[in-house]
């Protein structure tokens, strides 16, 4: 099921495959953000969606997001690749000074090979399975604090992870919305709640979010 939506002005339609996961809703928060026009394809990847030979061509990997570049038949997958293309091809949300730069994809690669990784465990583990290994609960559970107290010390003083607002700030969004999933209290990292709330609040990370459907709002 196709659904149209966006409201850019750019003749630069993209096709977003994607489903209610934190790193699809990374690729709709900054799609959101630059305004672009793009289509919406939801994978069901409960129902195995991702698997079928039509979404493989995109996505030879067979996860989600993935995107189609209408202008230049572009077929992208990997929520980071996907980030680190659009914003350089748009020229936001990344810095071109080097330096600037090289930190932006620093907390972008932590997330992808840390934040990431653990916390999606921990839903199988702490949320969806509890109790089913008292081994993986224990060292998820660990780990997920410890990056959430390293993203805190991070933030001490800062608006956002970075000198400003960047897609480092869009991939780690998503996943501390699932802060309960992790059996994390936010009030144990203030720095971390007050970045948490200062981007809920902005219209493209609302919009980005309910993409490719609307779940329970985050709170």
């Amino acid at each position: 099921m196709a659904i149209n939506i966006g409201t850019g002005t750019t003749n630069n339609m993209i096709d977003l495959y994607t489903w209610t996961t934190p790193n699809g809703r990374k690729v709709s928060i900054l799609l959101e953000e630059l305004a672009l026009d793009y289509e919406v394809h939801a994978v069901n990847i409960g129902a195995g969606e991702q698997k079928t030979p039509e979404f493989l061509k995109i996505s030879p990997n067979g996860r989600i997001p993935a995107i189609v570049e209408q202008e230049t038949g572009l077929a992208l997958f990997e929520s980071g690749a996907i980030m680190l293309y659009l914003a350089e091809k748009h020229g936001r949300f990344i810095p071109s000074e080097p330096l600037q730069k090289a930190r932006v994809v620093e907390w972008l690669m932590w997330q992808m090979g840390g934040l990431g990784p653990m916390a999606g465990q921990g839903h199988h583990y702490l949320h969806f399975n509890p109790g089913s290994s008292e081994y993986a609960e224990e060292r998820l559970s660990t780990e997920i604090t410890r990056l959430y107290r390293v993203l805190n010390e991070r933030l001490e003083g800062r608006d956002y992870i970075c000198d400003e607002y960047s897609i480092a700030d869009m991939a780690c969004w998503p996943w501390v919305s699932r802060y309960e999933w992790h059996k994390i209290s936010l009030d144990d990292f203030p720095n971390v709640k007050a970045w948490y709330l200062r981007l809920a609040a902005r219209d493209a990370v609302q919009k980005g979010y309910d993409v490719p459907k609307k779940l329970v709002k985050f709170h």
